[in-house]
């Protein structure tokens, strides 16, 4: 199963959370070089970032979710 990179991040917690939105919305992503850019200091601008992938299949529709703006929540109009 051939991985494409849909994200790139700089820190862990960007790719965390980019991974988890994925997950939650029925992807099948990983996130790889994490491990390498948490035990050197700028070790993942010299890797290339950490970078959170999915399979050749599902990465197209990934990329068009990832680009897609957040839901903003509903107002209540019932609250006041």
């Amino acid at each position: 199963m051939e991985l494409i990179t849909v994200y790139q991040a700089f820190n862990p917690a960007d790719a965390q959370l980019v991974r988890s939105r994925l997950e939650a919305a029925g992807f099948q992503p990983i996130v790889a070089n994490e491990l390498s850019a948490l035990s050197l200091d700028g070790y993942a601008m010299a890797a290339g970032g950490i970078l959170v992938q999915v399979p050749q299949s599902e990465a197209e529709e990934v990329c068009g979710f990832l680009a897609a703006p957040l839901a903003k929540p509903a107002d209540d109009e019932n609250d006041s």
